[in-house]
C-alpha cells in the first residue's frame, strides 16, 4: 500500500486514525496501541501478506536477544544476533548477487531460485541491529512488547524510513497524551503529509518522463547527444531528490497526526557546501547509523588521516551496497567514499596552508557549492543506471570529447558566430522528442525553475519550524531566522492554499507510483 494511493488516502488512514482516537479517548491504551500495531501490520501484509510472517519473527527475535543482552550482556550473544539478522537481510537482497558474479567468474551455471526482495528488510534490520547493540552496551529498558512491535511496525516510518533509534520513539509511545486527539497536532500533521504528496505525484512523477527515457536509451546502447545526457541527468537528480523529500515529509506528517514526531531525515541536501555537509543532509538516519554502528566501531578518525580514509571508504562502500544489490550501487559507494576522502584532504590542507580571509566568502560558497552539486550529479548517475556499460555510455556523452551537441532550439541563440560553433565543433540535434511544458518554453525552464527551488527555497521543516516538525532539528536551524515571519500557521489562507495543493495532487494519482527508497 503506497500513501499516493487513493486506498490509502480515503480508506486506510481515516480508519486507522478514527480508531486509534476512539479507543485511545476513551482510556484504553493498551487496546489502541495494539490497533496501531494491527493496522501497520495490515499496512505491510498488503504488499505481500507472505512476508508478514518473515516480519513477526524478526520481531520476536530481536525483542527477545533485546532483553537477554539488557540483563546480561554478553558479546558473543550480540555476534550471533547480528549474524542472524545480517544473514538474513544477505539471503533475500544478496544471494542472487551473489551467485549472479559467481557464475560469472567460474562459467558455472549455478541456478538462482526467484527470491522476492521482502519489503522494508533493509530498513527494520537496521533499526533492531541498532537496539541490540545498545541493549548490549546497557542503553536500553525494560520496555513493553507492544511498544517494541509499533517501534519496528510503525507505518509512517516502516517501509522506507527514516531509521529510528529506540530512545526516540519508545518514550513517545508511552506517553498518554498521544493517545488524546490533538488538533494543532492534526493541523500540523495533515498540512506537510500534503505537501510530501505533492512534491511525490506532481513533480517527481512529472519530471521522471525526462529522465526515465535517457536512461532506458543509455541501458540498450542508444547514441544520446551531449545535451540528452545532461537533460536526463538533471531530471533524475530532481526527481530522487522530489521523491523522497516528499516521501520524508509525507512520513513526518502521517506520524505527527498520530502525536509522534520522527527525526529530521532530509534537509535541503542539494544546499550542501561539500560532501561532508551532503550526508548531514541526505537520509540523514541512514548517515547516523553508518557513522554510529560502523564508521566509529572501524576506528573513525582516532588513528590518523589514513586509517579515517580507510574507514570512510569501507563505510561508503558498505553504505553504497545496502542501497542495492548491484556494482553500479557499490560503485556510487566507491565514489562518495572517495569524495569524502577529498572533502577531508582538501580540509587538512586549507587549514595548514590558507588563512581563513584566503578565499572571498561569497565566491567561495558559490563555487564550493557548485563543485559539490555537480559531484552529486555525477554520482546519481551511476546510482540510476541499469549497468555499468550503461553508466559509461551516459558518462562519456556528459562529456563528449568529440564535439559538443546541442539541442536545435539554441541554435538561433549562439549568437550567429560560426567561430563559436567551430571552436568548439557545436553540432545541433534532437534525437529524442521533448516535450514542450504546457506554459514554458521547454524543459529547460522547468529544470531550471526545480533548481532555483532546491537551491534557493526554504524547505518544508523550515516552513513549520515554529511547531517542531521533526526532532533534531537544531543543527539545521542555523541562519533561518527570516523563513519563520512566512512560516506556516493555521489561518484561513493557508489552509486554502493547501486545499488547492491537495486537489491538485489527488487529482494526479494514476495507478501504482512507487517511492524510489521502497526497493532498498
Amino acid at each position: 500500500m503506497l500513501f499516493n494511493s487513493y486506498i490509502f488516502i480515503f480508506l486506510f488512514l481515516p480508519v486507522t486514525f478514527a480508531g486509534f482516537y476512539l479507543v485511545g479517548n476513551s482510556g484504553y491504551k493498551k487496546i489502541a496501541l495494539a490497533w496501531l500495531v494491527g493496522a501497520s501490520l495490515f499496512f505491510y501484509a498488503w504488499w505481500n501478506p507472505a512476508y508478514l510472517g518473515l516480519l513477526l519473527i524478526s520481531i520476536l527475535f530481536n525483542y527477545s536477544f533485546g532483553i537477554y543482552l539488557s540483563s546480561r550482556p554478553n558479546k558473543l550473544v550480540l555476534i550471533a544476533g547480528i549474524v542472524i539478522n545480517l544473514s538474513l537481510l544477505g539471503y533475500y537482497k544478496y544471494a542472487g548477487f551473489f551467485i549472479e558474479n559467481l557464475n560469472v567468474l567460474f562459467n558455472s551455471g549455478i541456478s538462482a531460485s526467484d527470491i522476492i526482495l521482502p519489503l522494508a528488510i533493509s530498513f527494520f534490520t537496521f533499526q533492531q541491529i541498532a537496539y541490540l547493540v545498545d541493549a548490549y552496551k546497557g542503553d536500553t529498558k525494560e520496555y513493553d512488547f507492544l511498544q517494541y512491535c509499533l517501534f519496528v511496525t510503525f507505518f509512517p516510518q516502516l517501509i522506507a524510513g527514516p531509521i529510528v533509534h529506540h530512545k526516540e520513539m519508545l518514550p513517545q509511545f508511552a506517553k498518554k497524551i498521544i493517545y488524546r486527539l490533538d488538533v494543532r497536532s492534526l493541523s500540523v500533521g495533515l498540512s506537510i503529509f500534503t505537501i510530501g504528496l505533492f512534491k511525490k505525484v506532481v513533480i517527481a512523477d512529472g519530471i521522471a518522463v525526462y529522465s526515465t527515457p535517457v536512461f532506458d536509451a543509455a541501458a540498450i546502447g542508444t547514441q544520446l547527444t551531449s545535451h540528452e545526457a545532461w537533460i536526463g541527468s538533471l531530471a533524475y537528480t530532481l526527481q530522487l531528490y522530489f521523491d523522497f523529500s516528499g516521501y520524508s515529509d509525507m512520513a513526518i506528517g502521517l506520524a505527527r497526526m498520530f502525536g509522534i514526531v520522527l527525526p529530521v531525515n532530509f534537509f535541503s541536501p542539494y544546499k550542501a557546501s561539500n560532501i561532508i555537509d551532503f550526508w548531514k543532509r541526505w537520509h540523514i538516519t541512514l548517515s547516523r547509523f553508518l557513522r554510529d554502528y560502523l564508521y566509529i566501531p572501524l576506528g573513525g578518525n582516532r588513528k590518523g588521516n589514513f586509517r579515517r580514509y580507510i574507514n570512510l571508504l569501507i563505510t561508503m562502500l558498505l553504505g553504497g551496497l545496502w542501497h542495492g544489490a548491484g556494482w553500479t550501487f557499490i560503485l556510487w559507494g566507491a565514489m562518495h567514499g572517495s569524495f569524502l576522502i577529498v572533502n577531508h584532504a582538501w580540509i587538512n590542507l586549507k587549514s595548514k596552508f590558507f588563512s581563513n580571509n584566503s578565499f572571498n566568502p561569497f565566491f567561495s560558497v558559490v563555487i564550493s557549492r557548485a563543485i559539490t552539486f555537480l559531484a552529486i550529479v555525477l554520482g546519481w548517475v551511476m546510482f540510476r543506471s541499469e549497468s555499468l556499460d550503461a553508466a559509461i555510455n551516459m558518462y562519456s556523452t556528459m562529456f563528449e570529447i568529440n564535439g559538443l551537441v546541442l539541442p536545435e532550439a539554441l541554435q538561433p541563440f549562439i549568437s550567429g558566430g560560426s567561430w563559436i560553433s567551430e571552436l568548439l565543433n557545436i553540432t545541433y540535434s534532437d534525437t529524442l522528442e521533448w516535450k514542450v511544458l504546457s506554459g514554458t518554453n521547454s524543459v529547460f525552464w522547468y529544470i531550471s525553475l526545480l533548481l532555483a527551488w532546491v537551491w534557493f527555497a526554504p524547505n518544508t521543516l523550515e516552513w513549520f519550524s515554529r511547531y517542531k516538525p521533526a526532532l533534531a532539528l537544531d543543527y539545521y536551524r542555523k541562519g533561518a531566522k527570516f523563513i519563520r515571519r512566512l512560516s506556516w500557521r493555521p489561518t484561513i489562507t493557508y489552509a486554502f492554499i493547501l486545499a488547492i495543493i491537495a486537489t491538485l495532487s489527488i487529482m494526479k494519482i494514476q495507478g501504482a507510483s512507487e517511492f524510489l527508497y521502497f526497493r532498498f
